[in-house]
């Protein structure tokens, strides 16, 4: 199972990261596709982005909401909760828009490959 996690700004004006459990609502498609699945979010495009290991952003927030959907590759995010590491089925939600933000180091021998979706807001 993939791990959903969300990382956002506290009362504190810190960047803190939880891991979330989707609301999942059964469907019907208009071709017939169904299962169970989110609401449909309204998005601005997609972008595919790969990274070396060893990239290393220090302190930033997000720049804007969006998800970061790792394919390949392991990243750590440093919050003020501590440091975490995601690997590949990792859909992470960035909505820490201000505060002191996050880290993100690319760890391993891996490309970091993953899924930028912007969210409309």
């Amino acid at each position: 199972m993939p791990i959903f996690a969300r990382v956002y700004t506290g009362e504190d004006g810190q960047s803190h990261l939880e891991e979330v459990t989707p609301e999942f609502q059964t469907f019907v498609d208009t071709e017939g596709a169904h299962g169970d699945a989110t609401p449909m979010l309204p998005a601005t495009g997609i972008s595919t982005r790969r990274n070396e290991p060893g990239y290393f952003l220090d302190w930033h927030c997000a720049p804007r909401r969006q998800y970061v959907i790792t394919i390949a590759g392991e990243v750590e995010i440093g919050t003020a909760d501590g440091v975490r590491r995601f690997g590949p089925g990792t859909v992470l939600l960035a909505e820490d828009l201000t505060g002191k933000g996050h880290t993100t180091r690319v760890v391993g021998t891996e490309n970091r490959v993953s899924l930028v979706v912007p969210l409309a807001d």
